[in-house]
């Protein structure tokens, strides 16, 4: 098709703003569903994706539209909503020529449609803002519209006023993406270039690998390179998602589709490599992307009925469909075999447990996620670590530094008060605050990475009556009085109990994850002493009681020398075991690190 004719965009929006919806309702009208096939979340074919009503991956489908007669290619990408999946997002974009920000006219602009606004804007992608749900009873369609304008500086009478739950707008939407986004701008006459986006794996035909053509075009029986790998494949398929898919000869300078070339290792493709012909090489690669950072990180071991190298396998396939994801093996006395995840946060841990249960049936034992930290030592190096078992001693470290993260909060104006005394008690920094409206602001802080992590977007929540919502970037590395709190069990530490945290909350830190460890341990033969140390300062320490046998139960009366000779034969027995016994951690226990931060 001729370029002209084709408009490559992205869905963005904050969660659960309706874009899937919105999606689903384009696709109907446009004719590329019936109404019989019509259903929520088309597009979302995960089970965890409907069941938890988000998007986890970005979707790309082709439509053909027709208006006044002609026709036109319109690729259109669903993107996830979350923070956590903010760099799908950002891939998708980069296969884009143009956006469509949806915004809730119930809810106004919130945290994502701030950050996703912001993402389209760096990549200069045209915009066109829709505002969703005005069917809604507590709708407020104009005034939404004149926060978008304050957001984008684009006119309020340039939005568009729908509501995919019963169709109305769509039309006006659809000629909006016609008119207002500009088509692709390759070279279809120049050398081939295709930029990897996505890719998942198939257990009869490999890895199916998503890509936007930019440059020249792909056939079937090609040979292509990977410029990034330097491997050479020959094209078996190709396809559209229409939404169903459907086989192609050609896609064409300005397209977006998937490949077939019996691609059988996982390690093969990555995301952000160019494609070329093998007989007509590009002279150079695309931009790609940005290495995404991982910001949480927990160890993932195998847990009963399963085996490392199951573990090892699964871990493979889910990192070819989520190029976030890293992992590296390690070992624990405690816990043996295992890997150390990152993730870009805990919804993204959440979502990779689940899908590896479900998904390869495999059962994980977890520690509780930690943040990464730098560390500058005495030699004038500077690394990162990513567990607090990996800190080195604390004669050899200079400075220890946090990450530090920018974190936008938009909030009911009155609920500022107690947003405030929330980030007091976190550590963070005040910068600005902006209003979007009379009633609602922008408050912006900087934040640790470490006491946000967790579980401060309910805590934001509660304050906030619901109303509360957050975006937040990493910016920095920044030193602060950190200590390492070492766990004791028995006498032993526990690296993958040990956590770091700023000195002033170390002590109340160290009495609670104590005293929680108590309530989860459960009592042995022997006597266990648990103690919270910083260095070889025990800061705080409880003991679980040993499981007691009357011994004594069959003396009646007598001399009592003879009660007392048995309750020290028991004493020494129980000494003995002391020495020689393990005591079991079960899994809740290594969550009970996070459950004492509160």
């Amino acid at each position: 098709m001729d370029q002209q004719y084709i408009r490559n965009f992205s869905i963005i929006a904050h969660i659960d703003h309706g874009k899937s919806t919105l999606a689903d309702r384009m696709l109907l009208r446009a004719g590329a569903i019936t109404q019989r096939e019509f259903r929520n979340q088309l597009l979302d074919t995960m089970d965890l994706e409907r069941e938890r009503g988000i998007t986890i991956k970005a979707s790309a489908v082709t439509i053909d539209y027709e208006l006044d007669g002609q026709k036109y290619m319109l690729n259109m990408i669903d993107t996830p909503g979350h923070v956590d999946f903010h760099y799908e997002v950002s891939r998708s974009l980069a296969a884009c020529e143009g956006v469509l920000l949806v915004v809730d006219a119930a809810q106004g602009v919130e945290a994502q449609t701030v950050a996703n606004a912001h993402l389209a804007s760096r990549g200069n992608l045209d915009m066109v803002p829709v505002v969703n749900k005005i069917d809604l009873p507590a709708a407020r369609p104009e005034d939404t519209a004149m926060e978008i304008e304050k957001l984008i500086q684009q006119p309020a009478e340039d939005c568009i006023f729908t509501s995919a739950k019963s169709g109305e707008g769509t039309d006006e939407m659809l000629q909006a993406i016609v008119g207002q986004l500009p088509p692709p701008a390759g070279d279809p006459d120049g050398k081939t270039k295709a930029l990897i986006f996505d890719s998942s794996f198939d257990e009869y035909r490999g890895v199916v690998v998503y890509v936007r053509v930019f440059d020249g075009k792909l056939s079937v029986g090609d040979k292509i390179r990977m410029m990034g790998t330097k491997d050479v494949y020959t094209l078996a398929g190709m396809g559209k998602f229409c939404p169903k898919p459907t086989q192609v000869e050609t896609l064409g300078s300005g397209e977006v589709g998937y490949i077939l070339a019996n691609i059988r290792t996982v390690a093969a493709v990555h995301v952000g490599d160019t494609v070329t012909l093998e007989s007509d090489q590009a002279d150079e690669p695309l931009p790609g992307y940005q290495p995404p950072q991982q910001m949480v990180f927990s160890d993932f071991y195998p847990g009963p009925g399963t085996q490392f190298p199951t573990l090892r396998d699964a871990l493979d396939k889910l990192k070819l469909n989520d190029a976030s994801l890293t992992f590296q093996a390690i070992s624990s006395d405690a816990l043996g075999f295992g890997f150390r995840c990152g993730f870009l946060g805990m919804l993204h841990m959440e979502i990779v447990q689940e899908r590896l249960e479900r998904e390869h049936n495999v059962e994980v034992v977890q520690t509780a996620p930690t943040v990464p930290y730098e560390v500058f030592d005495t030699k004038g190096e500077t690394f990162e670590v990513d567990s607090a078992g990996d800190l080195p001693d604390v004669n050899l470290i200079e400075e220890l530094r946090e990450p530090i993260v920018k974190v936008d909060l938009i909030i009911p104006a009155d609920s500022i008060g107690a947003v405030m005394t929330l980030a007091d008690d976190r550590r963070a920094i005040y910068q600005e605050t902006e209003y979007l409206s009379s009633d609602r602001v922008i408050l912006t802080y900087e934040f640790p990475l470490a006491e946000i992590i967790y579980d401060f977007y309910d805590k934001l929540k509660s304050a906030t009556r619901g109303y509360g919502t957050m975006d937040y970037e990493v910016i920095c590395f920044r030193a602060n009085d950190l200590v390492k709190l070492d766990i004791l069990v028995n006498n032993e530490k526990v690296d993958a109990l040990s956590v770091i945290v700023h000195r002033s909350k170390a002590d109340a830190r160290g009495r609670a994850l104590i005293r929680r460890l108590r309530k989860e341990i459960s009592r042995h033969m022997f006597e266990i002493p648990l103690q919270a140390a910083i260095g070889t300062r025990v800061i705080a320490r409880e003991t679980i009681s040993a499981l007691r046998k009357n011994v004594t139960a069959k003396c009646y009366g007598g001399d009592v020398s003879r009660k007392r000779k048995l309750l020290e034969k028991q004493k020494a027995g129980k000494k003995r075991m002391k020495m020689v016994g393990n005591v079991e951690i079960p899994q809740k226990a290594f969550m009970a690190v996070l459950e004492s931060a509160d």
